[in-house]
């Protein structure tokens, strides 16, 4: 068994796969959402999607590296302590999971030299954290698919 999760998710045979269940993911969590903001949330992402279809796997590419590094000392952690799943893990401390994603994008945002981009960022981040945090269940189900127990 992998040691870290750099190992499980990085490693150039497997990441491809992880990249396509992340993306995955981020479409499972579009696909729930309800109400007056989920339409909004559909809307806007089936919008991307059609403009430039691999836009999300590109995105969760970039991004899986520093994400990785982000969840790596929870990840430890839970193995530290042992016992239940990482998604109970992830549950228990949705909270600063979620702050620790969130890091990642708050930095790539702020270091954006578009101000389009830092405008729709800084309108959707008020959600972002409600919603990372509701992803986290089927983002450690990919993480123990791909090796992570």
């Amino acid at each position: 068994m992998a040691a870290t999760l750099k190992e499980i998710l990085l490693d150039d045979s497997k990441r491809p796969a992880v990249v396509a269940d992340m993306r995955q993911v981020v479409d499972d969590e579009v696909a729930s959402k309800s109400g007056m903001s989920g339409t909004a949330i559909k809307s806007g992402y089936g919008l991307v999607n059609k403009i430039k279809p691999d836009i999300i796997g590109e995105a969760v590419d970039s991004l899986l590296d520093d994400f990785t590094a982000r969840l790596e000392p929870f990840y430890a952690e839970y193995r530290e302590k042992g016992g239940g799943s990482l998604a109970e893990y992830f549950d228990g401390r949705s909270d600063e999971v979620a702050d620790a994603l969130l890091g990642v994008t708050d930095a790539r945002a702020e270091g954006s030299q578009r101000e389009s981009i830092k405008k729709v960022y800084d309108k959707l981040r008020p959600q972002g954290k409600k919603n990372v945090e509701e992803a986290l269940p089927r983002v450690a189900e990919v993480l123990t698919k791909h090796g992570a127990q």
